[in-house]
């Protein structure tokens, strides 16, 4: 669906986009994650075409966006975090004329507004001036004009703020409904927002893509946490020795129960290593309490990615995680 190739934007000699390079396809909601001038902001704006890169490439549907702007750009849902609007226009002012520069006419465009306002609960304010409303019904107008006419690639930037936690849920229910027929990228300062969304994060930092990866891979780390009756040294041997075990730290026990730290080598299967560590323990005639995985903290690894200094190389970044 979307394909993204040495993506590059400078400003002067100022880099802030710096040859990103990712493909999303069709149903993914994928987290847009980076510290303050990551260069996230700027990736949002060149894919829905409102800032012109300077380099690479961006192509919907194998269609390559430079070349045909206006035509792709109706395929486009776009929800800056600061949203350009017309105070003294009505919400419904402001949608007829949203709906309008997608290309939108007549019933078409009068069903689509129709739909929008109910997926966004916005009916009530129909007649309001947009300056009269709250930051979380602004929020929704954004969001409204945004999912005009169905786009093939919804790009949003902090789609839930501002929205209460009932307007959040909904929200939420929303961009996965969308994700069903399109392509979702989101950014957001809230990583329970991306633990409750996205499928998959691509993480920049100094303007270049350090992380792409999927949840689920991110949360799982090279630990495991191992409980067992108290283990002999040859036991702690044996264990020490299992192909994929890198190290293994003794952790606070007592007499009755041993907790040991496992660090796992890197691009090692989980499963094998885990199975082998459990028949080394009970070939060794101890109890076997507990044997699972650290879950990785997707805040840590922000964290981490945004502490790591040096030369911002993609691989040593990603080791990180």
């Amino acid at each position: 669906m979307l394909d993204v190739n040495s993506l590059k934007r400078t400003y002067g000699d100022f880099v802030a986009v710096d040859g990103v390079t990712f493909s999303i396809g069709k149903g993914e909601i994928v987290g847009l994650l980076g510290h303050n001038g990551a260069g996230k902001t700027t990736i949002m704006k060149m894919l829905s075409g409102y800032l012109e890169p300077s380099g690479g490439q961006i192509k919907m549907d194998g269609v390559d966006l430079a070349q045909h702007l206006k035509k792709l750009q109706q395929k486009i849902g776009y929800l800056p975090e600061s949203l350009p609007v017309y105070p003294e226009m009505t919400v419904a002012d402001y949608l007829v004329y949203a709906a309008s520069l997608k290309g939108l006419q007549g019933t078409q465009k009068q069903a689509e507004i129709k739909r929008v306002l109910q997926a966004t609960a916005i009916g009530e304010k129909l007649l309001a001036p947009i300056a009269t409303l709250s930051r979380g019904y602004k929020q929704r107008v954004g969001v409204a004009q945004a999912i005009l006419g169905k786009p093939g690639l919804l790009i949003l930037d902090e789609p839930t703020n501002g929205l209460d936690p009932t307007q959040t849920l909904q929200m939420r229910e929303l961009i996965r409904d969308i994700a069903k027929e399109a392509t979702v990228i989101l950014s957001t300062h809230i990583m329970q927002e991306v633990d409750a969304l996205c499928d998959r994060v691509l993480m920049v930092r100094g303007g270049r893509l350090v992380i792409d990866a999927r949840l689920d891979s991110l949360r799982q780390s090279r630990y495991l946490q191992l409980a067992t009756s108290p283990l002999s040294e040859d036991a702690v041997s044996t264990l020490t020795h299992i192909p994929g075990v890198q190290t293994l730290e003794p952790q606070a026990g007592n007499n009755a129960r041993a907790i040991h730290r496992v660090t796992l080598s890197e691009d090692v299967d989980l499963d094998v290593v885990s199975a082998a560590l459990a028949k080394a323990v009970i070939a060794a005639g101890a109890d076997l309490y507990q044997l699972n995985a650290e879950v990785r903290d997707l805040e840590s690894l922000f964290r981490e990615v945004n502490q790591h200094t040096g030369a911002a190389d993609k691989e040593d970044v990603r080791h990180a995680a």
